[in-house]
């Protein structure tokens, strides 16, 4: 691998390994964010959700932009939004100035991931691929196990707000880097924007977030709520109609119509939507129920990531021996006796066991992650991958805003029906259990023999 290409792999990768940091790093500091702001810890994951889903929101707009403007220019102009977003998150003295901030933030990520990638890929041999996309994966599994310990001590030594002002300096030097070394390249054809389905997606995906946000705030807005979502709801039904129609939509929703990929946009988005909401309530969940600090409870959620990140070199062999019908039914079954196990924890129970629970989780949440995302593409035209690549990114980035938004009404619910510090999260708990039976349902009705063809098995 030439040193340029090696340099330009390894400033992207740690641009990513910055974006992933602060998807999951502010859940530990949850309670200390409220007490500061002067809101209720639940609240805090309306940040969370906001980062996410504008990511989600604007990810098909970052081909576009890389192709009109250039990939130099996108990825540094991704890098100075992504940095100022973090300066503002780091000064907010409201929760609406903080979750306003993490919706910038999430802009900035939404041109830094893809356009970093394609500017890689479009600089790289291939011979050298390989090597660079070894690169570009490791941000992705390394920095989630760091997060929570390091959002947790920040939060109880120092400040939450110096979660978001390590990004400055490490922003600031990512910007020198890459005005010096990212090539300027742009597409040869350019396709037009579909505006038409960018604002509808646009308002969908907003009025259906505001809404439960509405229904989940400590005192519940009805008639926001109601506007919100039946806003959401039509807008959402009218972009669908629109991308079906369009000549150049912003998804392209007709891709669907290959099984395998309907059953990772459906059951596998439910699937990750489920299980990343858990790193984000188990942190609550510690403290707030239990009285943990949040160096404790972060250290507790490194678990999850540490068994994500050991199963993964077995993955691919379960696939082969298994197939990935009998891998998926196995890691979603598991991973639901796994967050049923969560709901049963007490005060009393012993470290060691809820540490081997959670690390249990992170094990099947990963087989279940490289089995959803091995058979998403295994049926689907090579002349749609980019289409299909581009919706299910989409689509799995709104999946982890929504269920991180579903967790948070969940324990709402559960304040009423269950009063007590931890009766909420059990009851959130056993909701989000609910949940995995759609993915589960859907596995059990894949073909026997999906996705071989991929995975070698014979």
């Amino acid at each position: 691998m030439q040193g340029s290409s090696r340099a330009l792999a390894l400033l992207v990768a740690g641009a990513f390994f910055m974006e992933t940091l602060d998807f999951t790093v502010i859940a530990p500091a949850a309670p200390h964010i409220a007490a500061d702001l002067g809101v209720d810890p639940v609240a805090v994951t309306t940040a969370v959700t906001a980062y996410v889903l504008t990511l989600a929101v604007l990810l098909p707009v970052s081909g576009w932009l890389a192709d009109r403007f250039g990939g130099r220019r996108v990825f540094a102009t991704a890098l100075v939004v992504f940095t100022l977003a973090s300066a503002a998150c780091a000064f907010a003295t409201s929760l609406p100035m903080l979750i306003a901030a993490r919706a910038l933030q999430g802009a900035g990520g939404a041109l830094l991931v893809p356009v970093g990638r394609l500017v890689v890929l479009r600089a790289t041999a291939k011979t050298d691929l390989v090597r660079a996309i070894a690169y570009l994966t490791w941000p992705a599994l390394l920095a989630p196990v760091f997060a929570p310990a390091l959002g947790g001590f920040l939060a109880d030594h120092a400040s939450w707000r110096w979660i978001f002002l390590i990004n400055l300096p490490l922003g600031i030097v990512a910007l020198v880097v890459a005005l010096r070394i990212v090539p300027d390249t742009t597409a040869a054809e350019r396709r037009p924007l579909d505006r038409t389905g960018l604002v509808l997606t646009v308002l969908g995906v907003a009025g259906v977030v505001v809404g439960m946000d509405a229904v989940s705030a400590v005192v519940p807005h009805g008639t926001v709520a109601a506007v919100a979502l039946g806003v959401g709801a039509v807008a959402l039904v009218a972009a669908v109609r629109h991308l079906l129609r369009a000549e150049f939509p912003l998804v392209d929703l007709r891709v669907l119509r290959t099984p395998t990929l309907r059953l990772q946009a459906a059951g596998g988005s439910v699937y990750r939507g489920t299980i990343l909401a858990i790193p984000f309530l188990v942190p609550l969940f510690l403290q707030l129920g239990f009285g943990w600090t949040a160096t404790a409870a972060g250290l507790a959620v490194v678990a999850v990531f540490v068994g994500n990140v050991g199963i993964k070199p077995i993955t691919t062999p379960l696939m082969r021996r298994f197939g990935i019908r009998t891998v998926l039914l196995g890691s979603v079954g598991a991973g639901i006796a796994c967050v049923l196990a969560l709901a049963f924890v007490q005060r009393d129970t012993p470290v060691p066991v809820l540490l081997a629970v959670l690390l249990a989780g992170g094990v099947f949440r990963s087989i279940g992650f490289t089995a959803f995302n091995s058979v998403a593409f295994a049926d689907v035209p090579e002349g749609e991958l980019a289409h299909a690549n581009t919706l299910v990114s989409t689509v799995q980035e709104l999946a982890v805003g929504v269920g991180v938004a579903a967790a948070a009404l969940f324990v709402r619910l559960g304040e009423l029906v269950v009063p007590g510090a931890d009766g909420p999260f059990r009851v959130a708990f056993w909701l989000l259990a609910g949940l995995l039976l759609v993915p589960a349902y859907q596995s059990w009705r894949l073909a026997r023999t999906a996705g071989d063809h991929v995975t070698g098995r014979a």
